[in-house]
């Protein structure tokens, strides 16, 4: 074997792990997220567990990814540990489906529909559609399902490299005794394991393997134990993974190398005392890739067959070794697991569902700072705190994790998303920062025991119902997602800004006539300032949201558009807000 051999089994092989890689990009990313979402809500019963997780792994094409994000999920405790351990043994099954493709390889036959089966005839098909749809294509989907065809193609074309590289090592007796001394089980399992743990992906290692019958010299004997390592070494991704997480985290990545370990031992004992008695006869037979393929699906689902009933062991088996009981992470946003960014949809979901509760948590902390001013405890007071530091943490946490997912590669949809996320948290944390400053308010005109008049309290009732209004629209239309409904924001907005003039110039009069203090004027000031405030940013959240829908339009440009060009829509709006919210 030439020097030009090896170069070409080593492009050969850079060509086949690169094809793996942009097929599971492109299956990720034409997924949106939607794949995983399903794997964290719908893991309810065992069955259910390792049919979604063989799902989820056939079309990503990667049962690392999947126990990696099963490590995610159980660290930031979306997923219950005893959800995860059929999860991952579904995973290992459907990490099968591509030994099954790869074995179309060995299909021989002589009419077309046979021709058509072999990957060497319709991989270049499908290369030639997705340089097509690459190219000329402006929709994003259809160029993520180019990714894939082209991916597929090039993993191919990896294959067939490779088997062209090593086919001379059959001719070479030092490669074929290598070969041989893999029929010892112990040295054909770490072979296995050794191998799938540096490149991390069963499913490339086991095409390695495939491609390596293309010699002749591999045997049955000696693939078997390669196989079961390759299940072993596979493990190794998600043991990183877990570096830093959560006990249970830690737990789930156990499982998973349990799950194998044990298989692999049952596996192999019962195996090879059947040979011991029987002796059979086709261990010293070639093997091919549609036997490597029989071979790692029966151990996959015959390990889950066995082990399934026993899932409750498992998890007594890794909470044994990583000992203790059950941890939070203070101060930390739980659906946020750096983990995800491998993921990028996924893990915008995940931000998506953080945002939505810093939302809530800004409304409630301003409901309850509103609620301090007719009847105030310090219990109230105590409780606005603990929220505006709570919504703090999310800013903080959310915005990082934001900026770390904006260098992956997103669609166009996710980036719009990830730009609202991003403006609007923002928004938030001064809406909550506002809420204590109210509640501030209020502290100070119960320790000085001083209220306001009768009609300024009046005038202040309507003023907070507009707010409230104002603020539960805001939430609504944020989690929602909804633009029709964001355009009924600004019109309310600019009446509260009416309110406020008005309320101001109100009290001003009440000055003049000397039926309120001045104390009580810088008290009222300090307070309808936040609610005029709080109601800004409800009106830059609801632009944001319009604003990304029309592709961009500036915030200033948007709202010359409907105060001063003569928008029907917004005008009839705001009269029907100014005949809701009328000072008494």
């Amino acid at each position: 074997m030439s020097i030009f051999n090896v170069l070409s089994m080593l492009g050969g092989l850079a060509f086949f792990l690169y094809g793996m890689d942009c097929m599971e990009h492109g299956l990720s990313k034409l997924s949106g997220g939607r794949l995983e979402l399903l794997l964290e809500r719908m893991t309810r019963g065992k069955l259910k567990s390792v049919a979604l997780g063989a799902a989820v792994t056939a079309l990503i094409q990667s049962s690392s990814a999947t126990t990696v994000m099963v490590v995610g999920l159980v660290n930031s405790g979306i997923m219950r540990l005893s959800q995860a351990a059929g999860v991952i043994m579904g995973a290992n099954i459907g990490t099968t489906v591509t030994s099954w493709l790869l074995s179309l390889t060995g299909i021989s036959g002589g009419s077309f529909f046979v021709k058509m089966l072999k990957p060497s005839s319709f991989a270049p098909v499908l290369a030639l559609i997705g340089i097509i749809l690459l190219m000329f294509s402006k929709r994003e989907k259809k160029r993520d399902l180019a990714v894939i065809f082209l991916g597929f193609a090039i993993l191919m074309a990896g294959m067939e490299t490779m088997g062209a590289a090593v086919k001379p090592l059959a001719d070479v007796p030092e490669f074929t005794s290598i070969l041989t001394m893999f029929s010892n089980p112990v040295l054909g399992l770490l072979a296995g394991a050794v191998l799938t743990a540096i490149i991390q992906s069963s499913s490339a290692s086991v095409g390695i393997l495939q491609t390596l019958c293309v010699t002749g010299a591999v045997n049955v004997g000696s693939a078997v134990p390669i196989i079961m390592g390759q299940n072993i070494g596979t493990c190794v991704t998600a043991m990183i993974s877990s570096i830093g997480a959560s006990k249970n985290g830690k737990r789930a990545a156990l499982i998973h190398l349990y799950f194998n370990m044990i298989g692999t031992i049952l596996f192999m004992s019962i195996f090879y005392s059947l040979n011991a008695v029987f002796d059979f006869h086709f261990m010293s037979d070639t093997a091919n890739a549609a036997m490597i393929a029989v071979t790692h699906t029966a151990f996959n689902i015959s390990a889950t067959l066995v082990l399934l009933p026993f899932s409750k062991v498992l998890e007594r088996l890794a909470t044994l070794t990583v000992r203790g009981g059950k941890e939070e992470k203070e101060g930390k946003v739980k659906v946020l697991d750096e983990r995800f960014l491998d993921m990028p949809s996924f893990a915008l979901e995940q931000c998506r569902e953080a945002a939505n509760q810093m939302a809530e948590l800004a409304e409630d902390g301003v409901f309850f700072a509103l609620n301090l001013m007719e009847q105030y405890s310090e219990d109230g007071r105590s409780k606005v705190a603990e929220l505006e530091n709570l919504v703090d943490t999310y800013e903080d946490e959310l915005g990082t994790y934001l900026v770390k997912l904006g260098k992956r590669m997103l669609s166009a949809k996710d980036n719009d998303e990830l730009n609202v996320l991003l403006h609007c948290i923002g928004d938030f944390e001064r809406i909550s920062d506002h809420s204590k400053n109210i509640s501030e308010v209020a502290q100070e005109m119960k320790e000085k025991g001083i209220s306001f008049s009768e009609r300024a309290q009046k005038e202040l009732e309507v003023y907070k119902r507009a707010l409230c209004d104002i603020l539960k629209l805001t939430v609504e239309v944020f989690l929602s997602g909804d633009t029709a409904q964001a355009k009924q924001v600004e019109p309310l907005e600019e009446v509260i800004d009416k309110l406020h003039a008005e309320v101001k110039n109100r009290h001003i009069e009440r000055l003049r006539k000397g039926t309120c203090t001045i104390e009580l004027g810088f008290i009222l000031s300090d307070l309808t300032t936040n609610f005029e405030r709080i109601a800004d940013h409800c009106s830059n959240i609801a632009v944001c949201l319009i604003q990304i829908a029309k592709d961009g339009m500036e915030v200033h440009e948007y709202l010359e558009e409907v105060r001063y060009g003569g928008h029907k829509r917004f005008e009839e709006l705001v009269e029907k807000n100014k005949e809701k919210y009328v000072l008494p």
